[in-house]
């Protein structure tokens, strides 16, 4: 009896148990994705957007709804904001360089300034000088127009050595300094500069110093045919209505930005990714070791400061895509605009039309990524 009752109970655990295996099975990530759950976890991740991000998105909406068909500029302005650098801009005349540094002005809570350089421009025509007054018996020094948040330097090219000295001492130290005296910057500082790549008469070349405190060297290229169509569109309209640039729902503030700078910085990134990014620099100064090609291009390679730009503006792509970390995908994409203009060719690849772009381009391929 007792043997009947205990083969009963064992029969009917294991119905049981292998009804429960039949059970069908589902993973978290279906679990996540049924429509409810889908929802929810949406919901939560907005909800949990850092308040600076937002903010800069809203800016990044607002730049691209008035620079229309110039999306990397766009980013590149961010990116150079984000990570306390510079952008130096090239491109044809009429791409909206310009209307991109002021709209990001209007954007801000800071001041704007543009500088038009020319030939006959004086350093102090930047940094401002000390005039004598009668009246207090002494000199009093007057600031220039590098005393903003948001500098463009159009046609920068167009200016003499001395006054590309002077912007290097600004850009670099975030100080002027004029006789005896130094006086500091502001701490939101940003210097915006376009060159002309068709005109080349009456102008001077940026000399390498310059040129590597730009953190970035972008370039602008027409639009398409759509793209000319809405920018028609919305020139009629602000013609019509007498406004150039409408205020953008919200202006940043300057702390809202220098909170973003503290959250680019504390990203985590990877052994890896900055053994690549350091391999990447390397690979300019010793070129021989990856492409014979590279070898016969490259005459100086980029410097350490060339690392810091690639690694801050990864940074910064990751935080504004709301990623946590920095990717190999992040480093491919900004070191085109990092190296650009701190490499130098050798005169035989010139003869050839060999371009930095292409250099950096091969780079990319022959250095492995992680």
């Amino acid at each position: 009896m007792i043997g009947q009752i205990a083969s009963t109970c064992l029969c009917v655990a294991g119905q049981a148990f292998g009804n429960f295996v039949a059970m069908p099975r589902f993973s978290i990530r279906q679990l996540n994705n049924t429509p409810d759950r889908k929802d929810a976890v949406d919901a939560a991740t907005a909800s949990v957007t850092p308040p600076a991000l937002a903010a800069l998105n809203g800016l990044r909406t607002y730049l691209n709804d008035q620079i229309l068909g110039q999306e990397s500029l766009v980013e590149r302005l961010l990116v150079a904001l984000l990570a306390d650098g510079h952008l130096l801009v090239e491109g044809p005349p009429g791409l909206a360089k310009t209307r991109a540094i002021k709209a990001l002005a209007h954007g801000l809570e800071g001041d704007f300034q543009r500088l038009q350089f020319t030939p006959d421009m004086l350093p102090a025509d930047l940094t401002g000088s000390d005039i004598y007054r009668p009246e207090e018996g002494g000199f009093h020094f007057q600031r220039g127009p590098l005393f903003h948040n948001l500098i463009l330097a159009d046609e920068i090219n167009r200016a003499p050595a001395k006054v590309q000295s002077a912007l290097l001492e600004a850009m670099a130290e975030r100080q002027i300094s004029v006789g005896a005296a130094t006086y500091p910057l502001p701490r939101l500082f940003l210097v915006m500069a376009t060159q002309n790549p068709i005109e080349h008469e009456g102008t001077y070349p940026l000399p390498e110093a310059q040129l590597d405190r730009f953190m970035l060297h972008t370039r602008v290229d027409y639009p398409d045919r759509a793209t000319t169509l809405r920018i028609m569109e919305l020139a009629r309209r602000e013609a019509r209505e007498a406004c150039e640039l409408p205020p953008p729902p919200s202006r940043l503030s300057q702390e809202t930005i220098l909170t973003a700078r503290r959250e680019v910085l504390d990203l985590a990134l990877a052994d890896s990714v900055a053994e690549y990014i350091a391999a990447l620099v390397e690979a300019t100064r010793s070129p021989e070791k990856y492409s014979a090609g590279l070898a016969e291009w490259l005459r100086w390679g980029a410097s350490p400061r060339a690392a810091i730009a690639i690694e801050r503006g990864a940074r910064a792509l990751a935080w504004l895509d709301g990623r946590d970390y920095v990717s190999p995908d992040d480093v491919q994409a900004i070191a085109p605009d990092a190296l650009r203009h701190r490499l130098l060719l050798d005169y035989t690849a010139q003869a050839r039309g060999v371009t930095a772009q292409q250099c950096v381009a091969e780079l990319l391929q022959q250095v492995p990524a992680p």
